[in-house]
């Protein structure tokens, strides 16, 4: 023992990788965010939803896919805010959610409050306002992000899509295909199977990248929400 400062510890070598080595290491950190499905490879696909700066997204599909993105942010901590002229298709989830806390609220049209989105209580508002939303009250910001639904290409589709972080695209027509090819910069078999895919499949893309996602209800979001499907 030593005067004052116990025993002495192990008498180890030090960990030490040569400079040359440092290349082979590898460090398991994955993507934060809701796991939304899985991609082409079965690997899980993830959506950074809660981040600090503003997040616009735009889905051209279906209901229930917005609501599985709104059920799994929510199991995530972040509060879900609804803008929707339907509400009755939205009063069993908001009632289902958060295991009897307030984690999703429902709000017409227009009519969202403000949210005090912070780091600790971030924030997604789901905007269900039909084919021609009107423009929001309350937008992104940090941790705000912001989801509107389009279930179909609608003539306010390319303003939503310029200012939109990022892009989902379910089955569309061919005609819808075509524009929407246009205005994301997608390649020509992108474009083409647009009109082909399967409920529950959507291309999330920006004009620079695209990753096609298979997102499979979890038992309690089938018995919840029903099967996966396209069309409301």
């Amino acid at each position: 023992m030593r005067g004052g400062y116990g025993l002495l510890g192990p008498r180890r070598e030090r960990h030490v990788v040569p400079a040359a080595d440092l290349d082979a290491l590898a460090l398991p950190v994955g993507d934060d965010g809701v796991v939304i499905g899985v991609d082409a490879e079965g690997h899980p696909a993830v959506l950074g939803v809660n981040r600090p700066t503003p997040y616009e997204m735009t889905l051209i599909g279906g209901l229930w896919t917005a609501q599985v993105l709104a059920l799994r942010a929510a199991a995530t901590g972040a509060r879900i805010a609804v803008e929707t002229g339907r509400g009755q298709v939205w009063s069993g989830l908001a009632q289902a959610a958060g295991g009897g806390q307030p984690c999703v609220t429902l709000h017409d049209v227009g009519r969202v409050p403000p949210q005090g989105a912070s780091a600790g209580s971030p924030v997604l508002v789901v905007r269900d306002c039909g084919m021609r939303p009107p423009r929001g009250r309350v937008v992104a910001g940090p941790w705000q992000s912001v989801l509107t639904l389009l279930p179909y290409l609608s003539p306010a589709a390319p303003r939503l899509l310029r200012n939109s972080s990022l892009v989902g695209v379910q089955r569309v027509s061919p005609d819808e295909a075509q524009e929407i090819g246009r205005l994301m910069n997608l390649p020509r078999p992108a474009v083409d199977s647009l009109p082909t895919l399967g409920d529950g499949v959507t291309l999330w893309c920006t004009p620079r990248d695209r990753q096609f996602v298979m997102t499979q209800g979890t038992e309690a979001e089938t018995g919840l929400l029903g099967p996966s499907r396209r069309i409301d």
